[in-house]
C-alpha cells in the first residue's frame, strides 16, 4: 500500500501546556502500541503559537475502520480524557470533528 500522509490542527489551551508536554513526553506504551496496529507511524506533533500541528503516516487499507479501533481501545480513551481538556477544536472544524484536517498543497518525495 502506498502511504497516505494526514496531517491536521488544533489549539493548545495555554495554562494547560505543561501538562500536555507531560504526557507526551511519557506516552502510554498501549497508546503507541495501537496506533502501530492501526498502521499508524511518523506521527509528529509540533506547537506553534498556540497551535498544535499533527503528521502521520497510514499504511493501511481502511483508515476508517483502523482509527475506529483506535477509538475502541479503553486505554486510548483513557488517554484522550487525559489530553482532549489541553485541547480547543478550530473554529472551523466540522460536525464531529475535533482536530481540523489540514489539506496537503505540497509534496516533495
Amino acid at each position: 500500500m502506498p502511504v497516505q500522509r494526514y496531517a491536521s490542527v488544533i489549539r493548545l489551551r495555554g495554562e494547560l501546556e505543561a501538562e500536555y508536554r507531560a504526557l507526551h513526553a511519557a506516552a502510554w506504551p498501549e497508546v503507541l502500541a495501537t496506533l502501530k496496529r492501526a498502521n499508524i507511524g511518523n506521527y509528529s506533533i509540533f506547537l506553534r503559537d498556540g497551535l498544535l500541528f499533527s503528521y502521520l503516516e497510514y499504511t493501511g487499507e481502511d483508515y476508517a475502520a483502523d482509527t475506529a479501533l483506535i477509538a475502541e481501545c479503553p486505554v486510548t480513551r483513557t488517554w484522550w480524557a487525559r489530553t482532549d481538556p489541553c485541547q480547543q477544536p478550530l473554529d472551523s472544524v466540522g460536525d464531529g470533528e475535533w482536530w481540523a484536517p489540514a489539506e496537503e498543497v505540497f509534496h516533495l518525495e
